[in-house]
């Protein structure tokens, strides 16, 4: 099966958002840009291991850095969002319909079984 740029962003999104630290950095910025030394204070661990986070939410597209006079502020980049909540729907909607399938089917059986 041929890996398409959309699986491959996709795969990105899901990687970065599959640590703890990255995801409550993501949600941390939901909230507002903040700088790294800002988004290290949560945590106990380096500034350099929290910017390393923050270079696979980089990587990922969820994450892009600024520049105000001495900072680099980070910011939450919504939209890469999208290509994650695209494919869960997706999921959600085929799985639903296997599952309404699956329900009518067995009514079926069960008034075959007791008539």
């Amino acid at each position: 099966m041929a890996t398409t740029i959309e699986d491959q962003r996709l795969d990105a999104v899901f990687t970065a958002l599959s640590d703890r630290t990255r995801r409550d950095i993501v949600a941390r910025l939901s909230a507002g840009e903040a700088t790294v030394k800002e988004l290290a204070e949560r945590y106990e661990m380096s500034m350099q291991a929290v910017s390393q986070h923050i270079g696979v939410l980089e990587r990922s597209g969820l994450v892009s850095r600024g520049r105000h006079r001495q900072t680099r502020p980070c910011r939450l980049e919504p939209a890469a969002l999208a290509v994650a909540v695209s494919w869960i729907e997706q999921s959600r909607r085929t799985w639903t319909a296997r599952m309404d399938r699956l329900e009518t089917h067995l009514a079926h059986v069960q008034r075959s079984e007791n008539p």
